[in-house]
């Protein structure tokens, strides 16, 4: 029978040992982790940018713009492979709740009721995802133009795997919302997962587009 609870954290494996993780027979972790380890990386790759920016005079201007930019990647970092154990934990609770006995009327209202709360908790864990993808791909896009020109492929990758997490993580969404017995939150939070799409495919390509131009910009204001 398939292991559906996580053993231990992610962030402690090597990478070697989660993909052999992934590529196993076992359902988690899954998707929905492999888009937050993706995530992760490009949140890494932002604050690698703004580092190698920090420090030099042809950048000093946008100095202000490169500590906060570290500042985010990190926490973002962090904050991806912390998903990255709560989406396999939410799948987890949602295939405990589909064991449960639904022998009789009771019981299967029970089970009902138990499979909705988890399936809402399954879809949250990737909403929460999406929004920090962006934050990622809006952070990699101010630094277009205002970071090291040396290392701006760098932030085409990042909008790059910030994009596919994010999409990722709406099919994660998406899926569990049928098994939600609410129609107002299944409507609202399919329309805000087009929403966050939307303004994440639209962030990437302003991204692809600074880098390919090349064109430095003017300081953030304030």
């Amino acid at each position: 029978m398939p292991n559906f609870e996580p053993r231990g954290s992610f962030r402690e494996l090597t990478l070697a040992t989660f993909v052999d993780r992934l590529a196993s027979g076992e359902p988690v972790p899954g998707g929905g982790s492999a888009s937050a380890v993706a995530a992760s990386l490009g949140a890494g790759l932002v604050t690698m940018v703004a580092s190698l920016s920090q420090d030099r005079p042809k950048y000093a201007a946008h100095a202000a713009l490169h500590e906060r930019a570290v500042e985010v990647g990190r926490r973002l970092a962090t904050r991806f492979l912390e998903l990255a154990d709560e989406d396999s934990a939410a799948f987890a609770r949602f295939a405990a709740s589909l064991k449960l006995p639904r022998q009789s009327d009771d019981e299967q209202n029970r089970r009902r009721a138990a499979m909705s709360e988890a399936a809402r908790d399954a879809a949250e864990v990737p909403f929460a995802m999406m929004e920090a993808c962006l934050e990622l791909v809006s952070t990699a896009e101010s630094l277009v133009g205002r970071s090291n020109a040396n290392a701006s492929s760098d932030l085409g990758v990042a909008a790059l795997l910030a994009n596919a997490a994010a999409r990722g993580a709406a099919e994660n969404v998406l899926v569990n919302l049928p098994s939600v017995d609410d129609d107002a939150y299944r409507g609202e939070a399919a329309a805000d997962v087009v929403r966050l799409l939307d303004d994440i495919e639209q962030l990437a390509a302003e991204v692809h587009e600074g880098v390919r131009g090349g064109t430095a910009r003017d300081p953030l204001p304030g």
